[in-house]
């Protein structure tokens, strides 16, 4: 996946067990981010980084989705627990984090495992890939994308 590539739509079950799919959200950018598992340290400073940031995201234009391998229920009660005020999409057999190249070998204390590297992917309003966050690390991300947002919308102001 390139910078500037078309995004292929995608279709997971959300935090309230409903449907939803990428292009539901076209005309709008989209911030994507992938994290290891809810209600984990690093995921919970991350999604929390988000919900603090929510509404300049959204004056920005923005879409949140957080997205993880947990259930739906999972999701639901990550997101209850820490007040969370966006969508979070639960891939179970891991569809998306291929689609996205997410799933990596990692070292958890010593031990090899296989799970999701944090990951955030800007998509543009068209559903192509403005800019991946690789490697994230969750102290001042969502201020990070903030920033991105706010040079993009600057240069794509008619």
């Amino acid at each position: 996946m390139e910078l500037h590539d078309k995004i292929a739509d995608f279709t997971l079950q959300t935090d309230e067990d409903k449907t939803v799919s990428l292009s539901d959200y076209s005309g709008k950018p989209v911030i994507l981010f992938f994290y290891p598992r809810a209600d984990t340290p690093g995921c919970t400073i991350e999604a929390c980084g988000f919900r603090d940031q929510f509404e300049k995201l959204q004056k920005a234009g923005a879409v949140v989705l957080g997205i993880s391998r947990d259930t739906p229920k999972a999701q639901a009660k990550f997101k209850a627990k820490y007040n969370l005020p966006y969508t979070l999409l639960a891939d179970v057999d891991e569809r998306v984090c291929n689609q996205f190249g997410v799933m990596k070998e990692k070292n958890m204390y010593g031990k090899k495992v296989w799970g999701i590297a944090r990951t955030t992917f800007v998509i543009g309003p068209d559903q192509t890939l403005l800019h991946v966050f690789p490697n994230v690390t969750p102290e001042g991300h969502a201020e990070q994308v903030l920033e991105l947002l706010k040079e993009w919308n600057k240069a794509h102001k008619k």
